[in-house]
């Protein structure tokens, strides 16, 4: 009877379909800012970025439409809605809601390693704001937050928590140009820091508490100072 050979160490390979690629890079893309409201998006422009086909790009965008990060002209093409004050002030509050439970349950659950990753994103953040990248500031904002919410272990806040992000995400970008040129000074508004410290000590309602306050003080600012679309 022959040896049986030894295995080589390696990882099985990643199979996802390239639709589901396409999706995750756009949401990425959406709830990180880097696409600005009234932004219109074509599958074929999409499709020759990416270096795919236009078939799973249509899939992804129509999935976005479907949950209300699209619309649909009548030429065919996306656009990124524009943001009107009350509709803005709706999807805060939600996520006001939604965030602080998620960061809340995040507390408890929070491995280590995981706790660490937070730190350290957070760090990132601080240093986005002091360096007055509005780019790398919203990107570290997206990953220190759902950090957290992934520590949640709730697959339905985060489903929800998404999907409010994939509407907001992309008017959060105005807090670029809010700071007379200083996006140091976003951090009197932020309270990632006492988030984290939070989550370190296992303090639920002190979690909660950062959080909620965290995205109230952002609306309150963007709602005084953004610039909204009139309602029709």
């Amino acid at each position: 009877m022959s040896a049986r050979p030894m295995p080589l160490g390696l990882d099985a390979l990643e199979t996802v379909p390239v639709h589901e690629q396409v999706y995750r890079q756009l949401t990425r893309a959406l709830m990180a800012g880097r696409i600005p409201p009234g932004r219109k998006l074509t599958s074929r422009k999409v499709a020759a970025e990416l270096g795919c086909s236009d078939m799973p790009v249509r899939a992804a965008l129509a999935r976005l439409q479907s949950l209300r990060a699209l619309e649909a002209l009548p030429n065919g093409s996306m656009i990124l809605p524009r943001m009107d004050r009350a509709r803005f002030a709706d999807l805060m509050a939600a996520r006001v809601t939604c965030e602080g439970r998620a960061a809340e349950l995040a507390a408890g659950a929070a491995s280590e390693a995981h706790l660490r990753a937070i730190r350290q994103a957070g760090a990132a953040l601080t240093q986005a704001a002091l360096d007055q990248d509005i780019d790398s500031y919203l990107e570290q904002n997206y990953e220190f937050k759902f950090l957290v919410h992934r520590a949640s272990g709730s697959d339905a806040l985060i489903f929800l928590i998404e999907t409010l992000w994939l509407q907001v995400g992309p008017f959060l970008r105005q807090f670029g140009g809010r700071f007379e040129g200083a996006l140091s000074g976003i951090l009197e508004i932020d309270y990632h820091e006492e988030l984290a410290a939070a989550l370190s000590r296992g303090d639920a309602a002190a979690a909660g508490d950062a959080m909620r306050r965290d995205i109230a003080a952002g609306a309150a600012f963007l709602l005084a100072h953004g610039e909204f679309e009139d309602a029709p």
